[in-house]
C-alpha cells in the first residue's frame, strides 16, 4: 500500500490524464439515471394550509402535524376518496409540517396534479374534523365541570336580581345597601366567568380553518428525470475519481531505485532515461481491447508523476554509457551477460536496446571516470523477456550472470522477487538492475546513431532474442 499523502494534484492528474475515462463513465451514469426514471412514473405534489388560532406552542404544533398524518385522518381521507382499505398505501404519501404562524402545512403526492390537489385538500378537511372532535370529544365529567359552573352561576344571577327587586327599593338605608352589595356580588361573578371563559384554552385552540384549496401542481416532484439523469452522472464520475483514488493508495509497485533493487537483492547500477514519445505499445498493442483503451485514455499510467523534460540525445548517452561502465567494472572478465527485460515493458526494453547500442560503441570510460581513459572491453548482451505471471529465464550457457532492466512504477516487490528467483533458478547471478524513466525529449540528438536502432542492434550482438520462455 502507498503511504503517499493524497493530495490536489493527484486529483488533477485524474482529470487531466484520464478525463476521457471519466467522461465516459459519466455518460454511463446518465444513461443509468435515465433508465431508472422509466421505471418510476413521475409524481406530483400539491399542498394545503391549516391555520390554528390562538397561542400554540412548538411542541403543541409538532403533535398537531403528527395527527394530520395519523392512521385515523389517513384512512378517513382514503375513505372519503373512494379508496377504502388504501390508507397504508396512501400513508406513504403524506407528510406534514409545522410552519411558522402556527400553520400545518400538509402535502400530499399523486400520479397526477389534480390528484395530488384533491389528496391534499381532503387530508386538510379530515385534519380539521378530526382535531374539532378531538377537542369536543373528551372525558364527560371533566367537559361537564366548566358548563355546570356556568349555570350555578346564571341561577345565581337570577336569585341576586330576585333579591334586588324584593328589597324595598330606596326606602330605607339598609335596602339601598343590600341592593348595592347584591349588584356588586353580581358584577363579580360575571367577571370571574369573563376571565374563567378568557383562560380555557379549548376556547383558543378551537375552530381550525383550512387556509383556500391546494394549488394544482405545474411541476413533478423531486426526484424529476433531470435529477435522475444528473445524479446518476455525478455519482459515476465521483465513484471513479474515488476509486483511482483508492487504488493509488493501493499501489503497491515500487518506484524508487533502492526500492527495486532491494526486491531483486541486488546493487544498482543507475537510471536511464527513455524519451516518451519512442514508447513502445507493446504486445497489446492491436485489437478490440487495444482500440478502446487508447480512446479512454487507459493505456499510460496516471500516477506517475509527469515526465521531466530531458536533455539533448548527448546527455542521455551519458548515462548509459556510464551505466555500461559501472557493469564492466563490477564484472571485468565477463563475456556475455544476459539481459532480462519485463514482457510488455517498453520503456524498459527500449532502454536495454539502447544500453546495447552504447556497450558495443566508442570506448568507455576508464576508472578515472574520463572518456578518455579507455577501460575493458564491454560483455555481448542477450535480451531476454520474461512473463511477470510466471518468470523463467534460460538456463545457463556463457553467460556471467544476468542484468534486470525494469521501469519505474510498473511492478511489485513481489513481481520482482519472483524475477530473481528464475534468474537463480536457471543458474544466473543478478549482477545489478537498471531503471529505466520516461522523460520528455526536448530535440533529436546529435549525429549518433538513433536510438530507434537500439532493438536492432540488441538482437544482432546476442545471435537470438528469446521471448518468453
Amino acid at each position: 500500500m502507498s503511504e503517499d499523502t493524497i493530495r490536489l494534484a493527484t486529483v488533477g492528474r485524474i482529470l487531466s490524464r484520464r478525463w476521457r475515462l471519466l467522461v465516459a463513465l459519466a455518460v454511463a451514469g446518465a444513461l443509468v439515471g435515465y433508465g431508472t426514471s422509466l421505471l418510476f412514473p413521475p409524481r406530483y405534489t400539491a399542498s394545503a394550509s391549516v391555520l390554528l388560532p390562538g397561542q400554540w406552542e412548538q411542541r403543541e404544533l409538532l403533535t398537531q402535524a403528527q395527527i394530520a398524518t395519523s392512521s385515523a385522518v389517513v384512512d378517513r381521507a382514503a375513505a372519503a376518496l373512494g379508496r377504502q382499505g388504501a390508507g397504508g398505501e396512501l400513508r406513504d404519501r403524506v407528510s406534514a409540517q409545522a410552519t411558522d404562524g402556527n400553520i400545518i402545512r400538509i402535502s400530499g403526492t399523486a400520479e397526477t396534479p389534480e390528484r395530488a390537489q384533491k389528496l391534499s385538500d381532503r387530508m386538510a378537511h379530515e385534519f380539521v374534523t378530526f382535531a374539532a372532535r378531538i377537542a369536543g370529544g373528551g372525558d364527560p365529567e371533566e367537559a361537564a365541570g366548566p358548563e355546570a359552573l356556568r349555570q350555578k352561576v346564571r341561577e345565581t344571577s337570577r336569585r341576586i336580581t330576585a333579591l334586588a327587586d324584593a328589597a324595598d327599593p330606596g326606602r330605607t338605608v339598609e335596602s339601598v345597601q343590600a341592593r348595592t352589595t347584591l349588584e356588586k356580588l353580581r358584577t363579580s361573578l360575571e367577571e370571574a366567568m369573563k376571565k374563567l371563559d378568557e383562560a380555557d384554552p379549548a376556547n383558543d385552540k378551537a375552530d381550525m380553518v383550512v387556509m383556500g384549496p391546494a394549488a394544482r401542481p405545474t411541476g413533478e416532484a423531486p426526484p424529476t428525470r433531470a435529477h435522475l439523469v444528473g445524479g446518476g452522472a455525478l455519482l459515476f464520475f465521483l465513484l471513479a475519481v474515488v476509486g483511482h483514488l483508492v487504488a493509488a493508495r493501493m499501489n503497491r509497485r515500487l518506484r524508487t531505485e533502492p526500492e527495486i533493487a532491494a526486491a531483486l537483492g541486488t546493487a544498482p547500477l543507475g537510471t536511464v532515461d527513455v524519451p516518451e514519445e519512442e514508447r513502445a505499445h507493446g504486445p497489446g498493442g492491436r485489437g478490440p481491447r487495444a482500440v478502446v483503451r487508447r480512446l479512454l485514455g487507459t493505456g499510460t499510467r496516471w500516477d506517475l508523476p509527469v515526465p521531466h523534460r530531458s536533455g539533448d540525445e548527448a546527455g542521455r548517452r551519458i548515462r548509459y554509457r556510464r551505466v555500461c561502465a559501472r557493469l564492466v567494472h563490477r564484472l571485468p572478465g565477463s563475456r556475455r551477460l544476459l539481459v532480462v527485460v519485463p514482457d510488455g515493458d517498453g520503456i524498459a526494453r527500449r532502454a536495454a536496446g539502447q544500453l546495447a547500442a552504447e556497450s558495443e560503441g566508442a570506448p568507455l570510460p576508464g576508472p578515472s571516470g574520463l572518456p578518455g581513459s579507455s577501460g575493458p572491453e564491454p560483455p555481448a548482451l542477450r535480451l531476454v523477456e520474461v512473463q511477470m505471471s510466471r518468470p523463467t529465464v534460460p538456463d545457463r550457457d556463457a553467460e556471467s550472470g544476468a542484468l534486470v532492466v525494469v521501469s519505474a512504477g510498473s511492478w511489485t516487490a513481489e513481481e520482482l522477487a519472483g524475477v530473481a528467483e528464475a534468474c537463480a533458478d536457471g543458474g544466473h547471478e543478478v549482477v545489478g538492475v537498471v531503471v529505466a524513466g520516461a522523460v520528455r525529449a526536448s530535440g533529436t540528438g546529435p549525429a549518433g546513431g538513433p536510438s530507434q536502432d537500439a532493438v536492432p542492434a540488441l538482437a544482432a550482438r546476442g545471435h537470438a532474442t528469446e521471448g518468453p520462455v
